[in-house]
């Protein structure tokens, strides 16, 4: 089983072999930072399972770990930490070709999460920008 995903404009692509370690929501503060999101998701595998494809920027987000973006459009990528994940690498899962094929598992750091998150599916909902259907 291949897993494929790339960055918005394309310039950095990454396959996966395999099943993933695990693929989780994240609602630390330190993700929604780096993402500008409410809610990351981020999908694992082992380090030899992952290749990737063109260069990576590499971000030095805390003393423990490292983040990745393509360059060119700014798309957040990887995040590693040999202290706290050895061995692996998170990609975010927005990045995946087919990301219905692989939802997540659980949902972590919630001790951080936006209290306002848990109202999100009483919120109305548009098929497409409000006022463009």
């Amino acid at each position: 089983m291949t897993t494929k995903g790339h960055c918005h404009c394309g310039a950095i692509g990454w396959s996966a072999e395999g099943p993933p370690e695990h693929h989780a929501l994240c609602h630390c503060e330190d993700c929604r930072r780096w993402s500008g999101a409410p809610v990351v998701g981020w999908i694992a595998w082992k380090d030899d399972q992952v290749t990737v494809s063109g260069s990576p920027v590499t971000y030095q987000s805390s003393e423990q770990g490292t983040r990745e973006f393509c360059g060119k459009c700014g798309t957040g990528l990887f995040y590693r930490s040999p202290q706290f994940l050895p061995g692996i690498v998170d990609i975010h899962s927005g990045t995946l070709d087919h990301p219905e094929s692989l939802p997540p598992g659980a949902q972590i750091m919630v001790k951080d999460r936006l209290s306002w998150t848990g109202g999100m599916a009483d919120l109305p909902e548009f098929n497409t920008y409000p006022g463009m259907d």
